[in-house]
């Protein structure tokens, strides 16, 4: 029977090794690699490092014995509750040198990808539902209008794409990260998947974040059968990328040497948010950008190839964020905007909003208000660029401010000729200079 973690599933742990939907040779070359690299000889740790059951381990162990591959080394460990141990026979070794120079993939047993298919629609992004409240409490160190919140609640809600757009130093990459930060369930991480006999290792310490690990109830000895422990237990992934984006980072990558592939990032991502920041700041045109993603957004599944040239589908359940600078319709045309499900404008901030922020910030960092400076900043300096407000500038201001007063020697404090100094880094003067 499935397993409940919050709202979504966790996939089943098997039973036997029929259940696994694995080519029976894979499993036992993985394994015999796996003991051949890791000198791991007692059932139940041999179980551990390839991620299995120790019932279905001593089936596949069964298999080896057979064809002569391992043998009983005889002696009982005192210190493994009387385990047998097991060892690589000469034609053990030989088979696991041989199938490390086809694939140096060793340890979790991969999960096949129709298995995983299953598991993607568990803990899909679009189950997530996500009140007014859990996001607000997400964004409530950014001051946001309510007209935005009104937008951006069904957009998450919906796990489609999103393009925000708006002048820079406006939070949208802040806003990106509440939407992540709004999601507190978990799901569960593949270490590795199969398709076609090729192992794609899924798990990634920098993108995933583990879950802390549940307090283990040492009178049970069903405990490790919680879920299936080739996944591993994890916050909702996010995947962050901006001007660096490239379209072949979309693709999986082959490790020639090792001969396995790694997911892409997108992949990666599954169950959680790929951000892509700063759109139009790659080396490719936003249009091909978005052309890439045209068809797993309308029909939730991406296409990869393998080395052979062979094309196979995998699942594409992601929140997509695209946050630009431009206008959308000076990088988009009509067709990949209408494949764009949401379009949020984040704008500065308002004359009000921006002194409640500017408020904030001086109170967080200790630095007394005054109103003669607030009067001189928006009277004085802000009519210099048409009154238009960011809202990165409260911070950016008040830091340099701390600056000069630390360089000063003077305790913390914002007069007009402090803000006309803090004012001058923010801005560089039009001026030629010549060559």
């Amino acid at each position: 029977m499935n397993m409940q973690n919050g709202n979504v599933m966790a996939p089943p742990a098997p039973k036997r090794l029929t259940d696994m939907r694995l080519p029976i040779v894979m499993m036992r070359d993985i394994m015999l690699k796996t003991m051949f690299r890791k000198n791991v000889d007692m059932v139940s740790d041999v179980a551990k490092a390839i991620c299995l059951p120790a019932a279905v381990t001593q089936e596949l162990i069964d298999v080896a014995r057979e064809q002569r591959f391992l043998e009983a080394t005889g002696t009982l460990n005192a210190n493994s509750g009387n385990e047998m141990g097991f060892q690589l026979t000469d034609a053990g070794k030989a088979r696991a040198l041989d199938a490390l120079a086809q694939s140096e993939y060793f340890g979790a047993m991969p999960v096949p990808l129709d298995v995983y298919r299953e598991q993607v629609k568990r803990q899909s992004i679009r189950n997530v539902q996500i009140s007014r409240k859990q996001l607000t409490d997400a964004m409530g160190h950014l001051i946001l209008p309510d007209s935005l919140l009104d937008h951006l609640g069904p957009a998450v809600g919906s796990g489609r794409s999103i393009l925000m757009y708006g002048p820079p130093g406006n939070g949208k990459s802040s806003i990106s990260n509440g939407i992540r930060d709004a999601m507190g369930d978990k799901i569960y991480v593949p270490y590795a998947i199969e398709y076609a006999g090729q192992v794609i290792t899924v798990y990634d310490p920098i993108v995933h974040s583990k879950a802390e690990a549940e307090v283990e109830d040492k009178t049970s000895l069903r405990r490790l059968a919680r879920f299936d422990s080739r996944y591993v237990k994890c916050d909702r992934p996010t995947v962050i990328t901006g001007g660096e984006l490239s379209l072949n980072m979309l693709d999986l990558v082959y490790n020639p040497t090792a001969r396995t592939y790694q997911a892409p990032l997108q992949l990666k991502s599954t169950g959680g948010i790929f951000i892509v920041d700063d759109l139009g700041r790659q080396e490719e045109p936003p249009q091909s950008l978005v052309n890439r993603w045209i068809v797993p957004l309308e029909e939730s599944k991406d296409i990869l190839a393998l080395q052979s040239g062979e094309k196979f589908e995998v699942p594409f359940d992601t929140l997509v964020i695209f946050s630009t600078n431009f206008h959308p319709n000076e990088i988009f045309d009509q067709a990949a905007l209408r494949r764009i499900f949401f379009k949020i404008k984040i704008d500065g901030p308002s004359q009000q909003n921006f002194l409640k922020i500017f408020a904030l910030v001086a109170k967080k960092k200790k630095v007394p208000l005054n109103e003669a400076t607030l009067v001189h900043l928006l009277k004085k300096k802000y009519p210099t660029i048409d009154n238009v407000y960011a809202n990165y500038q409260p911070v950016f201001l008040i830091d340099q401010m701390i600056s000069i007063c630390d360089f000063e020697g003077i305790p913390y404090q914002m007069t007009p000729e402090l803000i006309d100094r803090a004012w001058a880094n923010m801005f560089v003067k039009d001026e030629h200079i010549v060559k």
